[in-house]
């Protein structure tokens, strides 16, 4: 057995959506030290064009909004007319929206179901051939969904939106993966907990005090995103097929009290 290529990602082409901020630029900048192309979008053509150019010439910048079902066929569509094949697609674009019971809004409601639950379903429909042309028996295309521990247990925060759509995209995931399995697309997710991001504010922005409901004491850092993202991407885990993998310092498993994560 040799497992010295194990984590390569060497030759692998990736679309990282959300990918030029917080935990979709730590996925991309592992991929790429692992060998992989990777294009980066979002919403922001600007910033997408600057940390393209910031993570080198294996980074491509291909922005479009995919907040909508013809924003997620657009992107599909320009990724087509440059690559062949998808072999790994990251699900990573997503909103929260806090707002007291009494007041939450439609707007609140919608705009998350719409990018944290809707859009990675529709964009994983549009590049369905393209991920069917990445994969192969030996070597399976990845559909990694970046859902969160806020799907598996409850904050004490006003999220409602944000839990409902992370519950639900665990659970879509499951789905997705039975029905793709066979076409040699393996469709997992990772539950991130307190990274610093622009996001999860609380956690970029007073990491000791959020630390400490952590029981690892610490808050996430890129390696730990990175690292298991390119498990997932990898052959080290084509045998992982629907699977939630939470990266969370402990919270959800190993918490014996309410936990303080952003």
């Amino acid at each position: 057995m040799d497992t010295s290529k194990l984590f390569s990602l060497e030759g692998k082409i990736a679309l990282v959506t959300g990918g030029s901020r917080g935990i979709g630029k730590m996925i991309a900048e592992g991929f790429i030290a692992q060998g992989a192309t990777v294009y980066i979008s979002s919403r922001k053509a600007d910033i997408c064009n600057a940390v393209a150019a910031e993570l080198g010439p294996k980074c491509i910048s291909l922005p479009q909004d995919i907040s909508s079902v013809e924003g997620c066929k657009t992107l599909a569509s320009r990724f087509a007319e440059l690559e062949s094949r998808l072999d790994i697609l990251v699900n990573n674009a997503g909103a929260a929206w806090g707002m007291p019971f009494e007041e939450f809004s439609e707007v609140g409601w919608d705009k998350v179901m719409d990018l944290n639950l809707k859009s990675p379903f529709f964009l994983l429909q549009a590049l369905h051939k393209l991920l069917v042309a990445g994969g192969s028996a030996n070597q399976p295309a990845k559909v990694i969904n970046i859902t969160s521990i806020d799907g598996l247990r409850l904050n004490p925060w006003d999220t409602y939106s944000y839990h409902a759509s992370k519950s639900a995209l665990i659970y879509l995931t499951k789905r997705l993966a039975a029905r793709l399995v066979g076409e040699h697309i393996n469709v997992t997710s990772i539950a991130p907990g307190a990274f610093p991001s622009e996001m999860n504010r609380a956690a970029r922005d007073h990491a000791d005090e959020v630390a400490e409901g952590i029981p690892s004491k610490r808050i996430g850092v890129a390696e730990d995103i990175a690292g298991t993202a390119i498990y997932l991407a990898s052959r080290a885990g084509d045998y992982v097929v629907g699977d939630t993998i939470s990266v969370d310092g402990g919270i959800v498993n190993a918490s014996l009290g309410q936990s303080i994560d952003a």
